[in-house]
This record gives C-alpha cells, structure tokens and sequence, in this order.
C-alpha cells in the first residue's frame, strides 16, 4: 500500500526513473539433465509460496532445520516492522551447521582450502575435524568470558579459522561482526566502535596476488582507532597463517595481544555443547555503512535468517551433498556469510575456499582449480566475469571441468558477457541463476528457479519463492509489468531473512527501508510495511526484472588485491578519503566501504554527500599514481542499487 508523496518531491527527477536501455532477450532453456537431478522442479512452488499462504508458507524452510524446542508462531508482527520469525523456538546455528551432519557426513568435506600460492597443497577439513575445531575456539572464547548477546569483531582474510570462528561464536551465542579483510584498520575500528566490541580476531598475514601481507598492523590501527571513538579493546587474538610462526612484521602488544594457536593447546579435545538459544536472537552484524556519518549494522537472526539460507542453497543454489561448490566471494560480505557459511554448511555441501585472487598466476586459475577439484557449481559477479572474459577470453577451453550450475550475484550482467559465461565458461551445459539481493535481506530476492524458469540474459528472474516485489513510482503508484518505465523496487511481504533492525538505531531502519511507502507508522499489518530495496528497476511483462544501480554488495565486488602498496595507504586515512577503503587499488564505485555487490540499501543524505566527496577522492588518488590492481570477488551486496544480480 503506497502513500500519497507531496507534491514538492515530484520536482526532482528520481534516479529510480533513469531508463534502463539493453532490449529484451531471448530465452535459454535449462536441460533436462539439469531439471531432472534439480532439488526443486515443482512448478506449483510459487502457488504454494503466494501471499495466500504467507507466512506459513515459509514451514518449509523452517523444516529443513533441526530444533532443540519448536515454535509457536510463524511471524510476530507485534512490533512492527521489526520482524520476529519462529518465535518461541530454540535452535543453534552451529549444531545445524555441523553437528547434525556427523553421523552421516563426518568423513566428507566440509571445505576445501586452496591458497594462493599454487605450490601449496590444499587442505581438506571434514565434517568431523570441522566439529572438533569449532568445539576448542568455543572452548577458548568461553574461557576468556564471552558469552551469548557479547559482540566480538573478527577482520580476517580467506582462510578456514574465519568460518571456524564464525561458527565457535554461534554454538555460544556470542554476536560476530566480520570485516571485510581488505578493508583498513581505521574501518574495522569504526565498526569495533559501533558494536561495542571489546575483542578483536584478526590473523597475522595472508597471501595477496603474490605477496604475504602484513595484516597485524591494521589490527593496532583499528584498536587505536575504536579508542579514539571511545571504545577500549581488551584483547586482540591473532591466528597465525603459517600456525607456529609469525608472518607479520609488526610486533605484537604484550598482555594485548595471544596467539590464537599458543592459547588452543590449553582447549585440545575440549567439547562445547551448543546453546539453545532463542529463535529471534542475533546471530551476526553486517555493516553496510554509508561514506560519512556512522557505519550502518544490520543485524540478521538466528532462526530467520538460517532457515532462509539453508532454503535458498537447497532450491536455487541446488547443492546436492555430492556437488563441489564454489562460490569466489569474500566471507567478509554477505554473500560469503550466507552462501560459503551458514546456508552449504547447514546442507552438508563442500565447498571450496580459495585465499588469494582468482587471476593469479595467471587467468587460468579458476579453470585449473575447477578442473583439479571436480567443482559442479560455480558462483561469482559480473565483475569477475568481465575481468577473466578480458584477461582470458578462451582460457576456460583449455580445461576439462564441467559445471552443472553458475550463479551471479552483485551488479546486473550485460548479455554480452552473459553469453560469454554461457558459452564459453558453462560451455553450454550449465544453467544461469541471475540474482539481485542485499546486506540487509541476508539471501536471494530477484532470481529464478534454475529448474523452472528459462534463463534471460541481462535480466534476473522473477523472485525466490515468497518473494513478491513490487515497483513504485515517487508518487506511490505501482509500475505495472510491461510499461518499459523504471521505478523503486521494493517488497511487498517480510521473508524470514530480512535484517532484524539496524544495531542500535531503530529509528534510521524505519526511516530508510520503511518510511516512504508506509501508509500507517502504527499499523501491526505487514502488507503495510513494503520494504524499500533502495534500486531502480524495470519490470517486463514476464516479470524479470532489469535494474538500475552500481554493484553494491561489498562482497560481489571483485576483490582487489592487496599489495605492499596497500599497506601504505593503509597506515593513515588519506584526507578526505572514504572510511573503509585503500589508497591502492581504488576503482570508481569501489572507494567507499559501504556493503556489498548488489546489496546496500536505501542511502541518508549524508551518505550521497559522501559520494561526491569520494568521486574527488579517487580523483586525488587517480593523479597520485594509485593504479588498480589485479581483481578478486568480493561479493557483497551494493549499496544504492541493492540488488545482487
């Protein structure tokens, strides 16, 4: 239900209304052989997941999840549009993850983690390893007195101890915040800030298109930097990349600073039983901050969110427990949370973890990789498909992998380079799954159903199940299907993965997702609530959508690579400079540190401002010599045009 908009805004051209001019495509089909083996193939799924059966439709998802207690309610819309999913229900992220899977799955791969360098060799962690890891940093946490509802704030790189950790924080309750590992120290102290963090989990070094980084030093940037804004750290614990040796330069702080690996041998076979927490409570914050003024949380539960993930890897993913998947993006965006951790991990897949950048040594190592290791499902941004299609055109030719599957996600995929991941990466066998989503939605909103719905380059599909998107003009007057004009995309219903709230700030949630459509700010009803995505997007006849918007979601950017330069860049904030982002490698859309590829929502004003400050910024930096560096994806979710695909 739209409201009526004074007629004073009418005045300024909305960017939502800026056309989008590719043509309609035609149609790809998926194979048979795809839809015959796809884990969702029933055409009647959307009729089950209408607006008719909401929000009882989402006992699906729900389902496929293990509980220590059941609930009683499906939605709670008491608080209005503070969103309660399977309220009065008890569960663990990290039994689901984990622990259930043993029996059946101990011996299988959970991960497979491939470092940059290629002379390395792989390290394989299975289920069980997986459980018995996670048990001893529970252990560990627990032991220095963290406990459920504490925040704590990792800034780590690509390597299995995130995950780890991520997971030792849920079986104990305890609130993660993870920072994109290449953002700066002064970033992670702002979000330390934010949260009221008084732990930091960071690790020594990490590879980076041939060098190993430096990555401590950013740790005494951040904690120098959250105490600047009045927030004290009492430790800093620091994996080791190589465990037993210290990689970085930087000299650790005594009584600050522990080895994560010296204070694990005191935790050794150590077991944890999960809690049973309840269902509404927070699981992580994802900072999708604005470029001035304070870094934005968004807050994802426990229940909701993980029944939505787990959902969504199952049905649109489609990992299979004998699929080898790979999705290129950085843990440190919700791509990686939702689509590398919580969503495979809670279906028992494996799924391949890759430090360094896709391009390095050359434009053949994502081929080599996929070939070596058997990958079925491959996931990545346009971005990323740019950059290989580029640097390697017929590269993929040269090696013999086979993917059943290939997912987009971050910023809209021209049909050109579309046709160019079809034909020549998915040697036209796989099937396409275009997505657009955000930070703040914690999975798919805009894609198709790979066994259901015919491909369409440069568009992405419909909407996941329970998914009911509507577009809205400034006015309030929907945009109808087919019209060829653009207008705000936004969604009807609530869904189980939809942020909680912004941490700490109620109000700037209501304001900046809720208020421009909202017809009652008393009424209890969710059709009253419509969730403004904050992008632009163009709707056809058939409902695919075409949006409008720069890639958002910080980790469905490719990730640039670190090299000693970023160091120096990263030492002090240069003047003016975006908060969150490096002096080296800065690429126009990439200077700001606000969310992900495809998933940002709706900006204040002054993060606009923040925009024009930053285009100068990279202006200054362009003239200083600062090139951009070989890329890799970091898929996150965007921040103007919120949508993923």
């Amino acid at each position: 239900m739209a409201k009526a908009i004074e007629k004073t805004e009418l005045t300024e051209v909305s960017e939502a209304q800026i056309a989008v001019h590719w043509k309609e495509e035609e149609y790809y089909q998926p194979s048979e052989k795809f839809k015959a083996q796809a884990n969702m193939r029933d055409p009647h799924v959307f009729e089950k997941f209408g607006l008719d059966s909401f929000p009882d439709c989402f006992k699906a998802y729900a389902d496929m999840l293990t509980w220590f207690e059941p609930y009683h309610t499906v939605l709670d819309t008491s608080d209005a549009p503070f969103w309660k999913w399977f309220v009065g229900g008890k569960i663990n992220a990290s039994y689901n993850c984990v622990d259930r899977h043993l029996t059946k799955y101990g011996d299988k791969a959970a991960f497979i983690f491939v470092p940059e360098p290629e002379a390395e060799p792989d390290v394989i962690i299975k289920y069980q390893e997986l459980h018995t890891r996670v048990n001893e940093a529970a252990a560990l946490l627990r032991g220095l007195g963290l406990k459920a509802g504490d925040r704590v704030t990792f800034h780590m790189p690509m390597v299995p101890e995130l995950p780890i950790t991520m997971l030792a924080c849920a079986r104990l309750g305890i609130i993660h915040s993870q920072v994109f590992g290449g953002f700066s120290g002064q970033a992670c102290g702002s979000r330390i800030q934010d949260s009221g963090s008084r732990v930091l989990i960071t690790m020594d070094s990490y590879w980076r298109n041939g060098t190993l980084v430096d990555h401590k030093a950013n740790a005494d940037i951040a904690v120098r930097t959250a105490k600047d804004l009045g927030q004290d750290v009492d430790k800093v614990l620091v994996w080791q990349r190589y465990p037993g040796k210290y990689s970085a330069k930087t000299p650790m702080v005594p009584g600050r600073d522990f080895f994560v690996n010296d204070l694990l041998k005191e935790y050794k076979g150590k077991k944890v039983e999960p809690l049973a927490l309840p269902s509404e409570g927070p699981l992580f914050l994802m900072y999708s901050s604005g470029t001035t003024g304070k870094p934005k949380g968004a807050q994802h539960s426990i229940a909701g969110y993980l029944a939505y993930v787990t959902g969504t890897s199952k049905w649109i993913l489609d990992i299979h427990p004998e699929d080898v998947y790979w999705c290129m993006a950085d843990i440190g965006w919700i791509t990686g949370h939702s689509y590398i951790v919580y969503g495979p991990l809670a279906i028992a897949a494996t799924s391949v973890l890759y430090e360094g950048v896709p391009t390095y040594p050359d434009a053949g190592r994502p081929w080599r990789l996929a070939e070596r290791l058997g990958v079925t499902i491959f996931h990545t941004a346009p971005t990323a498909v740019r950059m290989l299609r580029k640097l390697g055109p017929q590269e993929p030719r040269k090696y013999k992998y086979h993917f059943k599957s290939m997912t987009t996600v971050g910023e809209p995929i021209e049909p050109e380079a579309w046709r160019w991941y079809y034909d020549e990466v998915g040697k036209r066998e796989a099937v396409i799954t275009d997505t657009w989503w955000m930070t703040e939605t914690g999975g798919f909103l805009g894609t198709t159903m790979p066994a259901i719905h015919p491909m369409k380059p440069g568009s992405c599909g419909p909407a996941a199940p329970g998914i009911h998107p509507v577009i809205y003009d400034e006015t309030g007057a929907e945009v109808p299907k087919g019209s060829g004009k653009a207008g705000n995309i936004c969604i009807r219903n609530p869904w189980p993965g939809i942020m909680q709230t912004i941490w700490g700030d109620r109000d700037r949630y209501v304001k900046t997702y809720f208020a421009k459509y909202n017809t009652n700010p008393r009424s209890k009803d969710w059709r009253d609530w419509p969730f403004m995505c904050g992008d632009g997007a163009v709707q056809a006849a058939d409902g695919y959508q075409r949006r409008r918007s720069p890639p958002r979601h910080e980790g469905d950017r490719v990730r640039l690579s670190h090299s000693p330069g970023d160091r120096r860049g990263r030492r002090g904030a240069c003047p003016g400079r975006a908060e969150g982002t490096r002096a080296r490698g800065v690429r126009r859309g990439q200077a700001r540190g606000e969310g992900e590829p495809g998933h940002r929502g709706p900006r204040d004003q002054g993060e606009r401002r923040g925009d024009r400050q930053d285009r100068a910024t990279q202006a200054r930096l362009h003239r200083a010599g600062y090139a951009q560096d070989a890329l890799r994806e970091d898929h996150a979710p965007r921040a103007r045009g919120n949508l993923e695909s």
